[in-house]
C-alpha cells in the first residue's frame, strides 16, 4: 500500500489544504510570482490526472518486461490459457512493486515526506519525485535506443548531467529497450522447450505415429521438466535480478 501511495504521489502530488469559501474558480498570485488555485480546481485536476496511472505503470516501471516474459513462457510451455491472463498480470504487477521498491523508497524520502512536512512546495516535490524514476529508466535503457529518440526530437543532451533528459524522450526509448530485452529473455526461455518438441516429434515420426500431435505428448514432459528444475523461481529470480536499480 505504501508503494502504491508513493507511486501515485510521484506522478501527481496532492495539493495544499483547502481555503474557506466557495471560490471554486479563484486564483491567487503569490509574492514570488507563482500561482495558487483553489482546492476544487486542484482536486479536479488531480482526479483527471489519476486516469493516467495505468499508463505510468506501463511506461515508467519494470512491468512491460516482466509481463511479456511471463506471456512468452506460457506460450513456450504450450498451456495457452494456464496461467490465466489475470494471474499473469497480477504476478507481473506485484513483481513490479518488488523491483521498484528502492525507487518508491527514494520518492518517499526525497519528495513525499518533505512535502507532507511542508518543507518543499508541490512543484519541487513533483520534480524530486520524478528523479528516481528517471534514474531507473536511464539505468535500463540502451544507449542506441536513447540516441535514436534524442536525434528524432532534436534535443541537446548535456553529457555531464544526463538527468536533464526530458520524459518525452526518455520514456519511448525506455519502452523500446524493454521490449527488446523482454524478447531476448523470451528467446532463451523458448530454446529448452523447443528441443523437447523436436525430440518428441522425431520419436513419433520414427514410430510411424504421424497422426498423433507432438504437442499432446510433449506437454506433460515440458511441465514435468519445468517443475523439476523449479522453473518459476528461476524465471522470476532472473527477471528481478535483470534490473539494476541505482
Amino acid at each position: 500500500m505504501k508503494s502504491l501511495v508513493v507511486f501515485i504521489f510521484a506522478l501527481f502530488p496532492v495539493m495544499a489544504y483547502a481555503e474557506p469559501g466557495l471560490n471554486a474558480l479563484s486564483m491567487s498570485v503569490n509574492q514570488d510570482g507563482t500561482e495558487t488555485y483553489s482546492l476544487s480546481i486542484q482536486v479536479l485536476i488531480l482526479m483527471t490526472l489519476l486516469t493516467f496511472i495505468p499508463a505510468g505503470i506501463l511506461a515508467m516501471t519494470s512491468f512491460v518486461r516482466i509481463v511479456i516474459v511471463l506471456a512468452l513462457l506460457r506460450q513456450a510451455i504450450g498451456t495457452m490459457s494456464t496461467p490465466t491472463n489475470q494471474i499473469i498480470i497480477g504476478l507481473a504487477l506485484f513483481m513490479t512493486f518488488f523491483v521498484m521498491a528502492p525507487v518508491f523508497d527514494r520518492v518517499y524520502d526525497e519528495a513525499f515526506q518533505p512535502y507532507m512536512n511542508e518543507e518543499i512546495s508541490s512543484e519541487v516535490a513533483l520534480m524530486q519525485a520524478g528523479k528516481p524514476f528517471k534514474r531507473f529508466m536511464l539505468d535500463q535503457v540502451r544507449e542506441t535506443d536513447l540516441a535514436l529518440f534524442v536525434d528524432m526530437s532534436g534535443t541537446e543532451i548535456d553529457e555531464e548531467n544526463i538527468d536533464n533528459i526530458p520524459f518525452s524522450v526518455l520514456v519511448p526509448a525506455f519502452l523500446t529497450s524493454e521490449l527488446k530485452t523482454a524478447f531476448q529473455i523470451g528467446f532463451m526461455i523458448f530454446i529448452p522447450f523447443l528441443i523437447i518438441d523436436l525430440v518428441v516429434a522425431s520419436v513419433l515420426m520414427a514410430m510411424g505415429m504421424m497422426m498423433l500431435s507432438p504437442l499432446i505428448v510433449s506437454l506433460p514432459f515440458k511441465i514435468m521438466m519445468f517443475v523439476l528444475i523449479d522453473g518459476w523461481v528461476l524465471v522470476l529470480g532472473t527477471l528481478a535480478s535483470s534490473f539494476y536499480v541505482a
